[in-house]
């Protein structure tokens, strides 16, 4: 049995902060796969402390070394002036600063919403200014960073196909009939030639909105150990979880005033099936390995399969 507390006073003895200023402790719900825990100082200081599972805990492929790619996230956004934790430490677990708010929720009036897309579509902008030494995930999980995006996504699909054949997950398809249909698009990524930061799981959970200045803005962008270097356009996908960027008029106005391109093209469209297909997989391959419950298997065959058929659907359109 861990003893979080005595974990969390070794950690922050570690990063050279006394110890015996741990006052409190709490678990942070909404992580399925990292043990996720607020530390509060008695100088009312706030950290968070990200744990990996064991290495005898199953997973996907690309789920290896994950603090590895959030603690290059966090650094990569602090040079874009994106609001978001900042690393203290990093070894075994990731120790970073805490971001003021709470997970976006249903409680924002639709003037709030509105004003809150436009602002993150600024500060998603800004993160795509950055850029990596390669493309692919800077983990090292699925091997170095690639010259090219084609090989670097086409290698990061082929993964998440494998681990869906492993673990005979229920896809709306068969894993050969898939690969053979996402294959076809494959022409689209050789448009993509400079490695952008992408933060790839930006849905609603992973943005705190602060209201301790009396109006609702972004607090941080949190939960970035899904991050890649790639195509920005990859980002749209969970900006829009299970639903369609381009109708996103607030986001969008934010994303272009600050310099960002939204150039909905036939490649790009192609992009951004062949981008929601892979977040679909995963989404569909990683009830087997978390043991998901039966109403989480339910939703996910319901909700999500759906929606891996029609970007596969879009990318036979397109290349038809």
């Amino acid at each position: 049995m861990v003893d979080s507390w005595e974990r969390a006073r070794q950690v922050l003895d570690a990063a050279g902060i006394p110890p015996g200023h741990l006052a409190h402790l709490r678990p942070l719900s909404g992580g399925t796969y990292n043990t996720v825990e607020e530390l509060l100082l008695t100088d009312g200081r706030r950290y968070v402390l990200k744990v990996p599972p064991a290495s005898t805990v199953p997973g996907l492929t690309h789920e290896s070394d994950l603090l590895v790619s959030e603690a290059e996230f966090y650094r990569a956004a602090a040079k874009a002036d994106v609001r978001a934790p900042h690393v203290v430490a990093i070894g075994s677990h990731l120790l970073m600063t805490a971001c003021p708010g709470e997970p976006w929720n249903g409680s924002l009036t639709a003037t709030e919403q509105t004003a809150l897309r436009t602002e993150l579509g600024r500060q998603v902008a800004r993160l795509h200014t950055i850029t990596g030494p390669g493309f692919g995930y800077p983990s090292g999980a699925l091997g170095p960073l690639a010259p090219d995006w084609r090989t670097a996504f086409t290698g990061m699909l082929d993964a998440v196909l494998e681990d869906a054949r492993r673990y005979r997950a229920r896809l709306p398809r068969p894993a050969d009939n898939v690969a053979h249909t996402l294959r076809t698009g494959y022409d689209a990524l050789d448009e993509v030639t400079v490695p952008r930061l992408v933060h790839f799981d930006l849905w609603q959970g992973n943005i705190l909105v602060d209201r301790a200045s009396g109006q609702a803005r972004i607090g941080g962008l949190i939960d970035g150990e899904r991050m890649f270097w790639g195509d920005p356009l990859a980002d749209f996908v969970s900006l829009a979880l299970l639903g369609d960027i381009k109708k996103d008029e607030a986001f969008l106005a934010g994303y272009r005033e600050a310099g960002g391109r939204t150039d909905f093209d036939v490649p790009a469209r192609l992009r951004l099936a062949l981008y929601r297909s892979y977040l679909y997989l995963i989404m569909l391959t990683e009830t087997v390995p978390r043991a998901a419950d039966a109403a989480q298997e339910r939703w996910v065959r319901e909700t999500v399969a759906p929606e891996l058929v029609a970007g596969l659907a879009e990318v036979e359109d397109l290349t038809s």
